[in-house]
């Protein structure tokens, strides 16, 4: 990788900033003075170190985002709040991206990396990773409605879904639910409910694959994904 690349992704600046910090005289090379910012170096083998101190290379980030409603699950966009606005910029170095989408007016588990093969797998449908939803409905939740759930139902569009797991935790007027889905269409969650005649007022995700919510992230925090999370989601 270019040393210039390294030292950016690394925080230690944009690629302009970095040439001139090289300028300065100040990094090294496996104890070589380097000012080239062209100069490539093997992450695995050389030793880079900036100000006498050593750099650690990292690859890849994982991030666990409890994503707030009013919020779009973008890397950017001209009029809307993204998630990687909510970054730190030493976590934006990285360049990550959402893995799927949330709606914007939906909250909770939405996983954040630049891990392009493990994004793929999480959302390529042919590998049906489970999600599941909390939800408040407006309407009563019958047991109809787990079967019906259980079948597939017919969407709006004509698309009949795979077979969902329906748990009712309060029916009333505002009903209070979770929803295993192992696909993800467009605001699928809300269709499934139309389908059957009722409304979801808040949808919240709160488990992807074995992965679940962190309970202490508040809407709008979010923390790095532990080595267990990270091998659980690999697996």
């Amino acid at each position: 990788m270019r040393l210039d690349k390294l030292l950016a992704n690394m925080g230690y600046g944009t690629r302009k900033e970095v040439k001139k910090l090289l300028k300065t005289g100040v990094v090294r090379v496996d104890e070589e003075i380097i000012k080239d910012p062209k100069q490539h170096v093997n992450t695995e083998q050389n030793q880079v170190m900036v100000h006498e101190e050593i750099v650690e290379y990292r690859e890849f980030i994982y991030l666990m985002m409890n994503k707030p409603a009013g919020v779009i699950s973008a890397t950017e966009d001209e009029d809307d709040e993204t998630v990687i606005d909510i970054l730190i910029p030493d976590d934006q170095v990285f360049e990550p991206f959402p893995v799927g989408r949330l709606d914007k007016d939906t909250e909770g588990l939405l996983i954040i990396t630049n891990d392009g093969k493990l994004a793929h797998h999480l959302t390529s449908p042919k590998h049906h990773v489970p999600k599941t939803y909390f939800a408040k409905i407006n309407g009563v939740v019958t047991e109809e409605d787990v079967l019906a759930f259980e079948k597939g139902v017919t969407l709006d569009d004509g698309y009949e879904t795979k077979p969902g797991e329906l748990t009712i935790l309060s029916s009333d007027e505002l009903s209070e639910i979770e929803l295993t889905i192992h696909e993800g269409k467009f605001h699928q969650v809300k269709r499934m409910f139309e389908a059957v005649g009722k409304q979801v007022v808040y949808l919240q995700r709160i488990q992807m694959g074995d992965i679940h919510l962190d309970r202490d992230l508040e809407p709008g925090e979010y923390r790095e994904l532990t080595a267990e999370e990270v091998d659980i989601l690999h697996k």
